[in-house]
């Protein structure tokens, strides 16, 4: 199959690039606003870059509408977020943590999640991830 996708809707029911790039585990980020709003949301957009020093990296599509999604206004803003390994398990928590709330409204609260300070105590974490990485944003890029 071949398509241009800057010209042609892709033939096949769901996006074949996003199809292709698998496996695609999912990162479950939290961020707080500077108001302190705290919002958790799942990306299948990140990774880890480097182990020495260790780094991690997330990448969001806009809304539909232009609006640039919390989770990066709130790191780009604050400089933090933290990386929640998402599981199975945590699965429902993490498709409620999906829904686009007001920017007012915590994920964290209507997902109904247990959550703790990190390390370095500018978000919070779930204490049932099975693994999670604080961050501190070195360069944020728009």
């Amino acid at each position: 199959m071949k398509y241009d996708p800057a010209t042609e809707k892709s033939p096949l029911p769901f996006s074949p690039f996003k199809s292709c790039t698998v496996p695609r585990p999912i990162g479950w980020l939290s961020s707080v606003s500077p108001d302190g709003v705290e919002n958790p949301a799942p990306y299948s957009q990140w990774q880890n870059l480097t182990f020495d020093p260790p780094m991690v990296m997330f990448s969001a599509n806009q809304y539909p509408d232009g609006r640039r999604k919390d989770t990066v206004l709130n790191a780009e803003q604050t400089g933090w977020f933290v990386w929640n390994m998402a599981t199975y398990e945590l699965r429902e928590a993490v498709n409620t943590s999906a829904m686009a709330l007001p920017p007012e409204e915590s994920e964290f609260d209507r997902a109904g999640i247990t959550k703790r300070y990190a390390d370095w105590r500018r978000c919070r974490w779930w204490p049932r991830a099975p693994s999670t990485s604080n961050a501190a944003i070195s360069r944020p890029t728009g």
